[in-house]
């Protein structure tokens, strides 16, 4: 359990950068063997109503869907119904015939992209920059942003199909870039499934866990719940973001022609909880099994070779990190640039969603705050340093 010291500094912490304009508000959850140790919100849900921060507060979860696209692979893998090492083109016509950048010209691949390769980052799919790749790219999800609302919307397969043809940053396998894998790999779970991705996402992880605020839209009697999100305006105020990004509604308010498996998710802290403690369990909670304990172990272990690992480890905040399946995974402690353990992992999204699993002790800790570029915010390492040194 958390002394009353390491209690009142996560307090004052969180208190201090609301105070700061750093976020507009943000909860706390700490879960120990499965059981909640403690709990903290503060701060606002939106600024322009004064709505509180609640435990029922809705987030944006963006990158923090990756993860659970992960489980859903991991679901099939286990049933046998796909094989990681299967070329995506099997599944998705537009990645057959693909070319990648080579010193700023075009060549053909040396072979297809696979499902592992969507699974570790190094597709060679990107989200944007100043390649050739990057440029389609983003191009692409300019279009999707643009008919988000009209009469025709981007769906799923079209704009998967479509990103397939767009060149990629590199040689499939030959190095790690932070991209649209995770879209890609959702396509795969519909077309393998023959639904689409949120309604096996609904029947295979959300229900069987309990997770009844998580989806990719709001029904109406629960969108007021949605936390407003705020960007940093550069003079040190904050000012509410509601730009539509990666092809996803900001307001989530309708059924989305596209469902991204990278980005689109919306859950509640204690939803999210029911995800992480799954993970933690080597694939179980309350008596439900969503993985077997082998496959649970391989989906939040580090994967890339010494190769692909050179691109990652560029990331400086995540230097003494590897990664794999779609989450970071802590490797050297001494490395890191906050508290850890070897093995922890975890991901983030980028308007506030935090989680980190620490197998070896047992624990989780979660965060949500209602901030865009999220990555960057020094209070959740502030907060997660005293939660781990306090309890560890």
């Amino acid at each position: 359990m958390l002394d009353q010291t390491a209690v009142r500094q996560l307090q004052e912490t969180l208190r201090r950068s609301i105070d700061n304009n750093e976020i507009a508000g943000g909860n706390l959850m700490l879960i120990k063997d499965g059981n909640e140790i403690f709990y903290h919100e503060d701060g606002l849900a939106s600024r322009d109503t004064g709505t509180p921060i609640a435990r029922d507060s809705i987030f944006r979860l963006y990158s923090f869907t990756k993860p659970i696209t992960a489980t859903a692979i991991m679901i099939l893998l286990e049933r046998g119904v796909i094989d990681l090492l299967e070329p995506v083109s099997q599944y998705i016509p537009g990645f057959r015939n693909q070319m990648a950048e080579d010193g700023g010209r075009l060549v053909p691949v040396e072979r297809d992209v696979t499902i592992h390769d969507l699974l570790t980052m190094t597709s060679g799919l990107v989200y944007g920059g100043e390649s050739q790749a990057g440029q389609a790219t983003e191009a692409l999800f300019r279009e999707i942003d643009q008919r988000l609302f009209g009469d025709s919307p981007m769906g799923t397969m079209e704009f998967i199909n479509r990103l397939g043809e767009c060149p990629l940053a590199s040689q499939p396998g030959a190095a790690w870039h932070y991209g649209t894998s995770a879209d890609v790999l959702g396509a795969v779970v519909e077309v393998v499934s023959g639904m689409r991705y949120g309604t096996f996402l609904r029947n295979e992880i959300f229900e069987p866990l309990g997770m009844k605020n998580t989806g990719f839209w709001i029904p109406e009697a629960n969108r007021g719940r949605l936390v407003t999100a705020y960007e940093n305006d550069g003079l040190g105020e904050l000012t509410p973001y509601r730009g539509n990004h990666l092809g996803i509604n900001n307001r989530m308010d309708r059924d989305p022609a596209f469902e991204s498996g990278g980005a689109g998710l919306v859950s509640t802290i204690d939803d999210a909880a029911r995800f992480t403690t799954m993970l933690l369990g080597k694939g179980s909670i309350g008596g439900v099994r969503l993985l077997r304990p082998r496959t649970a172990q391989y989906l939040t272990s580090a994967t890339l070779t010494a190769r692909q690992q050179i691109n990652f480890e560029s990331w400086h905040r995540l230097r003494g990190h590897s990664y794999g399946n779609l989450m970071r995974v802590m490797t050297d402690p001494a490395q890191a640039g906050m508290i850890g353990s070897a093995g922890e992992y975890g991901w983030d999204g980028w308007l506030g969603a935090y989680f980190a699993n620490f197998p070896q002790e047992n624990f989780t800790l979660l965060f949500m705050a209602n901030r865009k570029d999220a990555g960057t915010m020094p209070v959740t390492r502030k907060l997660r340093n005293i939660a781990v040194s306090a309890l560890f």
